[in-house]
């Protein structure tokens, strides 16, 4: 917990997944289909980073929402483009693939990008977890940070090209989360910016309660 020495063992997340998907996705789990792992939050929290120890620690592909959202004003319908190219074709047992978006040139390329069979599946960004997603996921997780520390991660990596559309972008989040109720269905919260000394080749730290 956050302000305590008792960090959550990041392997802790296997075991606590698959007792999360039995509790409510036994039908799938039955038919041998992927669990879905979604990692969510707003731009900056650490998503990414947790979801590549998660990826690495399950030996599990990665769907980046960066590559499905449909330009820079196309956040709420993201949801229904992972749900119609990726979850869909899962829960029936057929190949994932994807188009992905070219930020450049404000398109879909032409090419689809197939998703890698496995048993799990960790999809992060933001409008993963909304509630069309809910019937095929196995584990939402969601990444808490301060904004001033979102803010300057995102211009460290996406630098002035993504200033100008920052506050754009988090109208749409902010929007997006309120309606879908994100964090608040989350199964765990997890602190994108701890304080507590942890190793964090091993450890994720769980955000202070509300």
């Amino acid at each position: 917990r956050k302000g305590t020495a008792d960090p959550i063992p990041a392997g802790a997340a296997e075991a606590r997944h698959g007792v999360v998907r039995a509790r409510l996705l036994e039908p799938l789990c039955d038919a041998g289909l992927p669990e879905v792992v979604l990692i969510t939050a707003p731009a900056g929290s650490g998503k990414s980073m947790l979801a590549a120890r998660l990826a690495s620690l399950l030996e599990a592909p990665t769907v980046h929402m960066d590559d499905l959202f449909p330009g820079w004003d196309g956040l709420a319908d993201a949801a229904q483009i992972l749900h119609r190219w990726v979850l869909e074709p899962l829960s029936h047992g057929e190949p994932a693939r994807y188009r992905r978006y070219d930020w450049s040139r404000d398109a879909y390329g032409d090419d689809w990008v197939d998703v890698p069979s496995a048993e799990t599946l960790v999809v992060e960004g933001c409008a993963s977890g909304s509630r069309i997603a809910a019937p095929y996921l196995s584990l939402l997780l969601w990444v808490d940070a301060p904004l001033a520390v979102r803010f300057d991660r995102g211009m460290e990596r996406d630098g002035d090209a993504f200033r100008q559309h920052w506050e754009r972008w988090a109208r749409q989040e902010d929007a997006l989360f309120a309606a879908e109720g994100t964090r608040e269905r989350a199964d765990y919260r997890i602190d994108g910016a701890p304080s507590v000394p942890h190793d964090p080749s091993r450890y994720v730290v769980l955000a202070a309660s509300d």
